[in-house]
């Protein structure tokens, strides 16, 4: 299967479809909840609906975040968020994007993080490195007088201590495509340590940071390893080097 073709063709259709609802609370409505807890606005169902269309008739293993998990018994599992950044969409923050993540025997396998606004396609397949609208990218060199993340602590990050050692900061509020901005060599780290992250906010992004030569890791430092499902939260950690992943663990 054409797991890049078949990624571009539902993100070009979910923006089609949905972008009438950005920014537009008038015409959203919640019309349920999420396995994971959280509301389901009708724009986050229509996009998932979208999704379902073109992955049913290929009898994959499905994980989304306002269905939970279908389990066909197929080798292949399909990873997504239709809209990561919910909240940035419905209220008018130009940050959010479709993450669609491929596994086979629960092994990464394909990743594409779509960022509808700015039209950017970031994918990644295993062993194969990773991609911006077909352009190679890579994690940035570290610099320890130029540092940028984003962060999503808890009461026990010492924040002070932090902000001694970067140098700004730049919170957007899409986990998945913040992921990619680490992979595009624009942040040098990003974490969530709260925790709030689910499989489906990071599956895509996962392999396409991976392939950017990013470190990915638990609130350890040891290397992250998640369930395929909708529901668990986790604590992520994202690097662009050793150098990196040590001063956020030094902090949280």
């Amino acid at each position: 299967m054409d797991w890049s073709k078949i990624g571009k063709r539902i993100a070009m259709e979910i923006e089609k479809e949905v972008l009438q609802y950005f920014g537009r609370k008038d015409r959203s409505y919640v019309i349920g909840t999420s396995p994971s807890g959280d509301e389901t606005e009708i724009f986050d169902k229509v996009s998932e609906d979208i999704a379902l269309k073109y992955l049913e008739p290929l009898g994959v293993n499905i994980v989304s975040e306002e269905l939970g998990a279908i389990d066909k018994g197929s080798e292949w599992t399909v990873v997504i968020d239709p809209i990561d950044g919910s909240f940035n969409f419905i209220n008018g923050i130009p940050f959010f994007g479709f993450c669609f993540g491929i596994f086979k025997n629960n092994n990464p396998y394909f990743g594409l993080t779509y960022e509808f606004l700015t039209k950017r396609f970031y994918e990644a397949k295993i062993g194969e490195g990773a991609f911006l609208n077909g352009k190679r990218i890579k994690v940035k060199d570290f610099n320890p007088k130029d540092v940028i993340i984003s962060y999503y602590p808890d009461e026990n990050v010492d924040i002070k201590k932090l902000r001694e050692k970067i140098k700004r900061v730049r919170i957007f509020g899409a986990f998945g495509l913040e992921m990619c901005y680490v992979a595009n060599g624009i942040l040098d780290a990003i974490f969530d340590v709260r925790p709030k992250v689910r499989a489906v906010d990071i599956a895509s992004s996962y392999i396409i940071c991976k392939e950017a030569g990013a470190i990915i890791t638990d609130e350890n430092g040891e290397e992250l390893k998640f369930e395929l499902n909708a529901t668990d939260r986790i604590k992520v950690l994202v690097a662009n080097s050793k150098e990196m992943l040590n001063i956020i663990l030094d902090i949280i």
